[in-house]
């Protein structure tokens, strides 16, 4: 899957420090224990950055260390997921996917439905629409994402797959 990244980054020093101070934090307060394991893991995940699933973070991992399980590589996705560092996102292909909270602005997605491919995008206009939309109704936003599904300009020069029978 390719995916385009449009906004975001690598962590400046000061979020890195901010990510580990949440981290060591949480880890603490649920009783849970830093491991190599999960370390090698988290380190991974923000160094890849973008939308990855379990499977996709685990082929990584383990091109470090071949020991690492799968279940180690879900209940870490956990972790990150409960403490706030990482969103799970699912972009209707069944597969849960996660990207980094941490040091990122927001953003929205534009997501082919042929090839998987992932587009961050920020629009000012698009926000400004959605507070207005909000007021009028009388509704205070405190969260939301978009997701706009369909086929990216590669695909659109494919022929549509033949159809099968039945």
């Amino acid at each position: 899957m390719e995916e385009v990244r449009l906004v975001g980054g690598a962590l400046p020093v000061n979020e890195q420090e901010k990510k580990e101070e949440v981290l060591n934090r949480y880890m603490e307060q649920h009783g849970l224990k830093s491991t190599r394991q999960r370390s090698l893991i988290i380190d991974t995940f923000f160094a890849i950055g973008g939308h990855l699933s379990v499977e996709e973070l685990w082929s990584k991992v383990r091109e470090q260390d071949a020991k690492v399980s799968v279940a180690t590589v879900y209940r870490t996705m956990k972790l990150l997921n409960d403490c706030g560092l990482a969103h799970a996102r699912n972009f209707g292909d069944g597969q849960t996917r996660y990207e980094a909270a941490a040091g990122r602005e927001h953003h929205d997605h534009l997501i082919c439905t042929r090839c998987g491919r992932i587009v961050e995008f920020e629009n000012d206009r698009i926000e400004a629409m959605q507070e207005a939309v909000a007021r009028k109704h009388g509704f205070t936003v405190t969260s939301h994402k978009m997701e706009l599904y369909g086929l990216c300009k590669d695909c659109q020069r494919q022929p549509p797959a033949p159809k099968t029978e039945a």
